[in-house]
């Protein structure tokens, strides 16, 4: 275990490098920070910092610059989440206050999330798998089609066009809109098929088939939007780091490309938790000079989706938590109230 007064020179080292970018020496330490000790007592801490691996040194540099592991025990010991100003939560609300649809929540919700950290941002969509139903509407569009509308608690819209077997009657339309809302109006996608599977046997003989036709493609509807879907934003702002990737950004490019790897980066949406993944915790190695801050957000204080960050790990952790965890609630309110 590390003394209290070696956690706070580590709390300087980290600080000081996420501000300055420049490797850290004990002279500055002791003149920007109130340690209370010598610059020599300083030198000797940093050097136990460093055989215990919180600390290198880059090149032939004099200072020290935190790794994986310091950043790790910052953000787990001596990091609190830096709550947001009254003037950023009032632009927050007034960011995200005109979106009319999901995918304008979504849209600005990313843009947002990458100027407040000035980072790249990543937006899961609303998991549909834990998803329920708000409403289905049924339209005819002609004696035997119909427009098949789902809507869901998390504002998400899919139509679908059902071509019936046979005319349906606009009396006969309106008697499986309600009799299919009072069954699974507020219920989760999962319960559906189970709740309207005798449904058909309540109709007519000569309605039954167009009855399990609708009923088809709304469980098709069902099981083919369970399908993940993510947005990103703010790419550009990897440029301005460029000297925090060694080497060359183009891996962290690569890797943002690719779906499948932001999803295992933002985590599970059960753990809805504030996750940071740092440096070489991250598995895909493209993202190995990264870190990653996320949380769930939802309605009702249950997680649907996750939105996060991706940045260099010489990140401002604490800002880039508290803005994070920030939209995340104001997402989750909208959500609440759309």
């Amino acid at each position: 275990m590390l003394s209290e007064r070696r956690l706070e020179v580590l709390r300087a080292i980290v600080q000081d490098y996420v501000g300055t970018e420049e490797p850290v020496g004990s002279k500055a330490l002791t003149e920007r920070h109130r340690l209370g000790v010598s610059p020599a007592t300083v030198r000797n801490d940093m050097a136990v910092l460093e055989d215990e691996g919180y600390i290198a040194q880059p090149h032939t540099s004099a200072g020290r610059i935190p790794t994986d592991k310091g950043y790790r025990l910052f953000v787990d010991k001596l990091a609190g989440i830096k709550p947001m100003t009254a003037p950023e939560k009032r632009a927050i609300h007034h960011f995200l206050d005109g979106a009319v649809d999901l995918d304008d929540v979504v849209g600005r919700t990313v843009r947002l999330l990458a100027q407040l950290t000035r980072q790249v941002a990543v937006v899961q969509y609303p998991s549909l798998t834990r998803s329920t139903v708000r409403h289905v509407e049924l339209l005819s569009l002609a004696p035997a089609r119909v427009m098949l509308v789902l809507i869901t608690d998390t504002g998400r819209v899919e139509q679908r066009m059902v071509d019936c077997p046979a005319p349906f009657g606009e009396a006969s339309l309106a008697d499986l809109r309600a009799r299919l809302n009072s069954r699974i109006a507020g219920r989760r996608f999962a319960d559906v098929p189970q709740l309207v599977q005798d449904l058909p046997d309540a109709f007519e003989a000569e309605d039954r088939g167009t009855v399990a036709t609708v009923l088809s493609t709304l469980l098709e509807t069902l099981v083919e939007e369970t399908e993940e879907r993510l947005m990103i934003g703010g790419t550009a702002n990897l440029t301005r780091f460029g000297h925090d990737f060694p080497l060359t950004i183009r891996p962290v490019l690569e890797a943002l490309e690719e779906q499948v790897v932001l999803l295992k980066l933002l985590g599970e949406v059960n753990d809805s938790g504030m996750a940071v993944r740092i440096g070489h915790e991250n598995a895909h190695e493209g993202l190995n000079s990264t870190s990653v801050v996320s949380v769930g957000y939802g309605s009702g204080g249950e997680a649907v989706a996750k939105l996060g960050v991706v940045g260099p790990t010489r990140m401002d952790y604490p800002g880039t938590m508290g803005a994070v965890r920030a939209v995340a609630r104001y997402v989750g309110q909208i959500l609440a109230e759309s």
